[in-house]
C-alpha cells in the first residue's frame, strides 16, 4: 500500500488550510517525557534560580549529513554563513523557499570536514534530502525519528540532556571533578566521565547559563544518574514536557512556524515526496485567527528575528527574495504581557487559571482592526505573567503599547474569517521580544 503524500492528502482535503485546522487541538509537549517532575512553577523557578535538567533524548528528528557535497547542499539551501563554520560548533539553520518563506529552523552542527548534523523538527531535514537527492549532489544521509514516530519503536541513537540555570556550573563541574574547557557559546568540547565520551555544547535558554551534553544512548542512564545525584545538594529539579515548551517564550524564538510550501507550484513534487504523517501534515492550526489562505500564515526570516543570520555573501534558494524584502519587513516579533485581570476572568472564569500553554493564532486587535497574530502563549511563573509571542504591524511595535488579543477558537471553514463571532478580549501590552533581557541584549552576539 502507497503511503499518502501530503499532496495526496490536500488534494482530498481540498486545500491546505482544510487539511491543517483544528478548532482545539492539543499544544505539542515533548513525547516520553514526563508533563511534570515537581510542578510545573517549580521547574521553571529552577532554570531562572537554582538549576534545572532537561530531557530532550526523545522528540528531536536528527539527521546526519556527509559527503564531500555536504557544505554545498547546506550553503545552496540555507540562509547561513558557511565560511566561518567551524569543526565543534552549531548554528540556527534557516532555509527558506524561493519566495524566502521560512520551511523552518534546526541546530546544524558540524562534526567534522565534510559531515554535519542537523537536529529538531523535521522539516528542514525534509527540504535538504529532499534538494539533495533532486540535485545529484555526492552526500549521503541518515537519520533517526523522534521517538513518538521511531519504526519499531526502539531507542534513539543520542541522548540530549540539558543542565541550566544559576547553579550550572557549579553542577557540571561536581560532575566532572572540575571546569568543563574553555568553550565559545554555542561550540562543543569533548568530555569523559568515567571513560564515557561525549559532548558538551554551551548553550542557554531565557539567558540562563547551561550546557548541553549529547553522547551515544548506550551512556544516557549513566549520565543521567550522574547528574541526578551530584544535583541534590543543589536543588537538582528535572523539568517536565509542560514547563519544557515554555522558555522559548522568554528567549523569544518562535517554534514550528507553518512552512512556506504549500503554494507554490514549483514545489509541487516536493509535497508529492513529502509524507502525509510528518510535520508538514499533522502540526495543526487552530485559535481566533482564521484564513483560507494557508499564505497568510507563511513567515519570513526577518519576521522571526533571524536577520542577522542571513548572508548575502553566497548564492542560496530565496535569496533574490530576501534581498528584496530586506527594506520592507511588515511585521515585528514582539512579547505580549497579557492583563491578569483580564486572563482570570477569560481562561480562568475568575479564578487562576494554572498553567496555560497554547500555539494557537490568535488575532491581535486595535481600534482599526487586526495588527498581528500570537504565535505562542505560555505561562511564565517566575516574573507572575502569561506571555505570548506575537508578530505584529511594526507601527503597533513599540514597547507600551496596548491592545488586545482575542481569545477563543474560529470554527474555520463556512464561518466568515471577519464574523464577530463574540469571542473575548485580553488586554495587553508589548513588550520586547526577547523578553529576558540577556537573551535580547546577549544571545545573538554570543553567537
Amino acid at each position: 500500500m502507497t503511503t499518502p503524500s501530503l499532496q495526496d492528502a490536500i488534494d482530498k482535503a481540498g486545500s491546505p488550510i482544510q487539511l491543517l485546522w483544528r478548532p482545539g487541538a492539543e499544544p505539542w509537549t515533548p513525547e516520553v517525557v514526563e508533563r511534570e517532575y515537581a510542578g510545573w512553577s517549580r521547574e521553571q523557578a529552577a532554570w531562572h534560580e537554582g538549576v534545572a535538567l532537561l530531557n530532550l533524548s526523545h522528540h528531536m528528528y536528527d539527521m546526519w549529513i556527509e559527503g564531500p557535497d555536504a557544505t554545498r547542499v547546506l550553503a545552496d539551501h540555507g540562509v547561513n554563513n558557511f565560511e566561518k563554520f567551524a569543526i565543534g560548533q552549531a548554528k540556527q539553520y534557516v532555509p527558506v523557499t524561493r519566495n524566502g518563506h521560512i520551511v523552518t529552523d534546526g541546530i546544524l552542527a558540524r562534526e567534522g570536514e565534510n559531515k554535519y548534523l542537523l537536529s529538531g523538527i523535521p522539516a528542514a531535514q525534509h527540504w535538504v534530502q529532499y534538494h539533495a537527492e533532486q540535485g545529484g549532489y555526492d552526500v549521503g544521509f541518515v537519520t533517526d525519528p523522534s521517538s513518538a514516530f521511531r519504526p519499531g519503536g526502539g531507542d534513539p541513537k543520542l541522548f540530549r540532556y540539558q543542565i541550566q540555570g544559576p547553579l550550572a556550573t557549579e553542577l557540571v563541574e561536581r560532575v566532572f571533578g572540575g571546569p568543563l574547557p574553555e568553550t565559545k557559546f554555542f561550540h562543543s568540547s569533548a568530555v569523559s566521565l568515567d571513560g564515557r565520551a561525549f559532548r558538551a555544547l554551551r548553550h542557554g535558554m531565557a539567558g540562563q547559563a547551561g550546557f548541553e551534553f549529547i553522547g551515544p544512548w548506550e551512556h544516557a542512564a549513566y549520565v543521567h544518574e550522574a547528574f541526578l545525584k551530584a544535583g541534590e545538594p543543589l536543588g537538582l529539579v528535572q523539568v517536565g514536557a509542560l514547563a519544557y515548551a515554555t522558555p522559548s517564550v522568554e528567549s523569544g524564538w518562535i517554534p514550528s512556524p507553518v512552512p512556506g510550501i504549500y503554494t507554490d507550484p514549483d514545489l509541487l513534487e516536493y509535497r508529492r515526496y513529502l509524507p502525509l504523517f510528518g510535520i508538514e501534515g499533522k502540526r495543526p492550526l487552530n485559535g481566533s485567527y482564521f484564513s483560507e489562505d494557508i499564505e497568510d500564515y507563511y513567515v519570513s526570516p526577518y519576521e522571526l528575528g533571524y536577520g542577522k543570520l542571513i548572508h548575502f555573501g553566497h548564492d542560496f534558494v530565496g535569496r533574490d527574495a530576501l534581498v528584496k524584502a530586506k527594506d520592507e519587513v511588515p511585521r515585528a516579533k514582539v512579547t505580549l504581557v497579557l492583563d491578569p485581570d483580564d486572563v482570570r476572568t477569560v481562561i480562568g472564569q475568575g479564578a487562576d487559571p494554572g498553567f496555560v500553554l497554547s500555539y494557537a493564532r490568535h488575532r491581535v486587535e486595535n481600534v482599526t482592526g487586526m495588527v498581528g497574530m500570537t504565535m505562542q502563549t505560555a505561562s511564565i511563573d517566575p516574573v507572575g505573567a502569561l506571555l505570548s509571542l506575537t508578530l505584529i504591524d511594526k507601527e503597533c511595535a513599540e514597547p507600551g503599547t496596548e491592545v488586545w488579543v482575542v481569545w477563543g477558537e474560529h470554527p474555520g471553514a463556512g464561518t466568515d474569517p471577519e464574523a464577530d463571532l463574540g469571542l473575548p478580549r485580553i488586554r495587553a501590552t508589548v513588550r520586547p521580544a526577547p523578553f529576558d533581557q540577556h537573551a535580547r541584549t546577549q544571545y545573538r552576539r554570543d553567537r
